[in-house]
């Protein structure tokens, strides 16, 4: 079977195992059936903007133009940092955007990805961000109105807990093991500022995921193909938004947005 077209993230839905669809032009590919089997990839060279769809010849923050990179909202700066958002003051790229995606409900949670981490995102995209960042456990602490408090709350936990994912570590489920999500909520509680204490919840619900892998990289190497245009390999797992591959390379299906891809399986 051939499939050709631009290719987006990977979407997923949450079963006994999440389960992942790969968007390629018009189509849809549902990945977990693939696994095992070979898959082949040729990159002809075209990258299009996800945003306005022109030809790019460098992809920018995970999918964009450079035109777009500096004027979307979808690339605002509060984007990666929640606390330089400014539309609860009426300030951002485009405010009707803002409404929907900053002035609503957002969680700050602990996960476990390559380790315990603290993170943010809207309500509405739990556990969807969970899964992105490949963590196999997680629980919400704190609840805001708006993208700017939940990213003060968060600076305030960077103090005390790790923002990033070493993403080799989680790909290679080298992670730390023993951690309490419970016990390292009520750390958070008892370290925060005393005037953020009150968006935290009572609520303790762990939400556990399981990734479709047969087994884990010993190492890993990634694919690029800003500087390759052909791939194939034999498809072992899938964990965050990476394809695992049986002589240890990954591919970053977002890191590709955008591309071009003709697809074999």
């Amino acid at each position: 079977m051939q499939y050709s077209g631009n290719i987006l993230k990977m979407q997923t839905s949450l079963d006994d195992k999440i389960q992942y669809f790969l968007p390629i032009g018009e189509n849809k590919i549902f990945m977990n059936e693939l696994i095992g089997r070979k898959i082949e990839f040729s990159f002809n060279g075209q990258i299009n903007c996800i945003k306005c769809g022109r030809l790019t010849n460098k992809s920018f923050h995970q999918g964009y133009c450079f035109r777009c990179f500096r004027t979307a909202p979808e690339t605002e700066e509060c984007v990666l940092r929640p606390e330089l958002c400014r539309a609860h003051e009426g300030i951002a790229r485009d405010m009707e955007f803002a409404k929907n995606h900053c002035l609503k409900d957002h969680y700050i949670y602990l996960a476990l990805t390559s380790g315990l981490k603290v993170g943010v995102t809207r309500k509405t995209q739990i556990p969807t961000r969970w899964i992105d960042q490949g963590a196999t456990e997680a629980i919400i602490i704190a609840q805001t109105p708006n993208r700017y408090l939940a990213g003060v709350i968060e600076v305030n936990l960077k103090k005390y807990f790790a923002d990033k994912t070493n993403w080799r570590k989680m790909l290679q489920n080298e992670t730390v093991s023993g951690i309490n999500l419970t016990k390292e909520k009520e750390k958070a509680f008892n370290k925060v500022n005393a005037e953020l204490k009150e968006y935290f919840l009572k609520q303790n619900k762990i939400t556990s995921l399981v990734f479709p892998i047969e087994r884990y990289p010993e190492k890993i190497s990634s694919i690029n193909f800003e500087k390759t245009n052909k791939y194939s390999g034999v498809l072992i797992g899938i964990k965050g938004q990476y394809l695992i591959f049986d002589d240890n390379k990954v591919l970053n299906i977002r890191k590709h947005n955008g591309f071009y891809m003709e697809i074999n399986i």
